[in-house]
């Protein structure tokens, strides 16, 4: 932070403080040139004003709540860079990736000097720890079994995975559904646990890295529409096989069917990542497509990755 914005910080705060003791000294002076409990000589619906101190008790109590303000901000960070005398913070605010995180975290464990987030991550850890260790325990074909862990794997699915699929996990364009029974990388357990704990890299190159002209384009998605039953114009979709012939089916498949080892989509099923349309099928086809799922394995564990699998597998397998 630079000195302008420390200055920004500490002068208002400082300022306010002071103007509160200076306004509080004045209005328990009576500077009125009434004696105390005189009429002011106004009044107003019957009700006279008399000149009356301030409550001893009101004024004792912003007395009390301004010395809380100086010892609150000498204690904790408030005061632009000052860092307070305890060294409190809230979070580690200056990591950039999670080896960072830990390592600070590690750091202030020696110096004794944890932030109020890691400490309550610590006590989390110590309560809720042993709960989904006995949850890994289980295999996943009886953690499906049990209500109560699907129930946990929910919350965590809304916590770390709606953001890109959803709260109802039907995803959106670019991100999958994961309630439609539609896999890429295959929806077993074990196969829906591989993709969270190692995250997935799909990509499909512009004109699928063949040589493939842009004459073809036209043909090639009239012939992929017609692989998933919809509406097309069958010559286009006649020269388009022979355009997916040249090397297409290699990653989807000769009937178009897909792989799941590879990721590479079934065409067949009307189901789309990133749209259906005439119009989207030709942009996915002449400039590719890449969609990246981080590895959860060293954000969440496997532990709670197993909740979530379990989760996720019971959105299909009622």
């Amino acid at each position: 932070m630079s000195n302008f914005w420390n200055i920004w910080i500490i002068a208002p705060t400082i300022l306010v403080i002071v103007g509160c003791v200076v306004l509080l000294v004045a209005c328990s002076k009576n500077n009125t040139g009434v004696d105390e409990g005189e009429s002011m000589g106004h009044s107003f619906d019957g009700i006279e004003e008399l000149n009356n101190p301030l409550p001893k008790w009101w004024s004792y109590m912003f007395y009390i709540t301004i010395v809380f303000g100086v010892v609150y901000l000498a204690l904790y960070p408030g005061l632009g860079s000052f860092k307070g005398l305890f060294g409190w913070t809230s979070a580690n605010q200056s990591v950039v990736s999670i080896a960072d995180s830990k390592a600070a975290v590690e750091t202030a464990k020696a110096n004794n000097q944890l932030s109020q987030y890691d400490r309550e991550v610590e006590a989390a850890a110590k309560l809720y720890d042993p709960i989904f260790q006995a949850y890994l325990a289980q295999p996943l074909e009886e953690l499906i079994k049990d209500e109560e862990a699907l129930k946990v794997g929910g919350r965590l699915f809304l916590q770390n995975c709606a953001q890109c699929h959803g709260s109802d996990a039907r995803g959106s364009v670019g991100f999958p559904n994961l309630a439609d029974n539609a896999w890429l990388y295959g929806g077993e357990l074990a196969d829906i646990k591989k993709s969270i704990m190692d995250g997935r890299n799909g990509m499909m190159p512009a004109k699928g890295g063949l040589p493939i002209e842009d004459s073809e384009l036209k043909g090639l998605t009239e012939y992929v529409l017609k692989l998933s039953g919809r509406d097309h114009d069958e010559a286009l979709a006649a020269q388009g096989q022979g355009s997916f012939m040249k090397g297409c089916f290699a990653c989807h498949g000769m009937d178009g069917s897909g792989n799941k080892f590879m990721g590479a989509p079934n065409l067949t099923d009307n189901a789309w990542l990133y749209g259906g349309k005439r119009e989207d099928i030709f942009e996915s086809i002449k400039n590719g497509r890449a969609g990246v799922m981080p590895a959860w394995k060293d954000i969440l564990g496997e532990e709670k990755v197993h909740v979530i699998s379990a989760y996720v597998y019971s959105l299909n397998n009622k």
